[in-house]
């Protein structure tokens, strides 16, 4: 029963990612029918093209922010949701709905906002920063990018969370209460120790995701205003399917592809000592 699915998989998976790791070490430009095998030039010019660098450099300063924003809000709305209010299971609906909406969707509904809605809001609020379309603004262009990535981001992690509180006994609250332990005792010596397997799901999750920033790029800026917006995925798209540098970016993939799997298993091996510890 598997087979099919191990056969998919293979054809339009693992073969292509292996295609492109045999590519790396040629000139091919995507295109033409011959190639040659130049070794490891790919690899070495990667380190030294700015381009690249900076890249890097956006999309690690993305993925950082992305990532603590959105567990930190989805942790303090799911504690909400899973307290004792009013139209709970409404509102826990509400703020799933952004989970479930096309990345591209949601990138066009926003690149609408910031440039016809904002810009309006901010010339009543007499603030010149937001009176202008901030993705046309070199310097404040990859916020509009995080606050959209974080609007839809907490959807998914405010669920797991969601999930994580169930699983506490609330016997525990009982007796903390009363011991006298007010709520943010509580939260630190009860929910988020107890949230810790949960807690690292989302970070490693959340740090993947953000490090793969590619359809927000699409729908918001285009990389620009100049390159300021390029993260790597775009950087390896663009470059590689129309800009004739298919082996030379397929190089960078391989090279971006070993660094995600390095932070991923940091992450989960510093995290899950954390749980241990707790």
């Amino acid at each position: 029963m598997t087979i099919p699915a191990l056969v998919l998989f293979f054809l339009f998976h693992t073969f292509p990612a292996l295609q492109g790791i045999f590519y790396s070490f040629t000139n091919w430009n995507g295109y033409s029918d011959a190639f040659d095998f130049v070794g490891f030039k790919n690899f070495a010019n990667i380190f030294k093209d700015e381009n690249v660098i900076h890249s890097y450099g956006f999309t690690f300063k993305y993925a950082l922010l992305m990532t603590i924003l959105t567990n930190v809000i989805s942790l303090l709305i799911a504690v909400g949701l899973n307290a004792k209010i009013k139209f709970k299971n409404f509102f826990r609906g509400v703020y799933f709905l952004p989970n479930i909406l096309s990345v591209l969707i949601v990138g066009f509904i926003f690149n609408y906002l910031f440039a016809n809605v904002f810009p309006v809001w901010g010339e009543k609020l007499g603030s010149e920063l937001f009176s202008q379309n901030i993705l046309g603004n070199q310097t404040w262009a990859w916020t509009g990018i995080v606050i959209v990535a974080v609007w839809q981001g907490i959807a998914f992690n405010t669920i797991l969370y969601l999930a994580g509180l169930q699983t506490i006994p609330q016997d525990l609250y009982e007796a903390s209460s009363l011991d006298g332990a007010g709520k943010l005792r509580e939260f630190w010596s009860i929910t988020f120790p107890l949230l810790a397997s949960f807690f690292t799901i989302n970070m490693v999750l959340a740090m993947k995701n953000g490090l793969m920033v590619f359809d927000q790029i699409v729908a918001l800026t285009g990389g620009g205003p100049g390159r300021a917006t390029q993260s790597i995925a775009y950087l390896i798209y663009t470059g590689g399917f129309q800009g004739g540098e298919f082996a030379y970016q397929s190089a960078n993939a391989v090279i971006y592809f070993i660094l995600i799997v390095a932070i991923s298993v940091l992450q989960l091996k510093f995290l899950q000592k954390r749980e241990m510890d707790l």
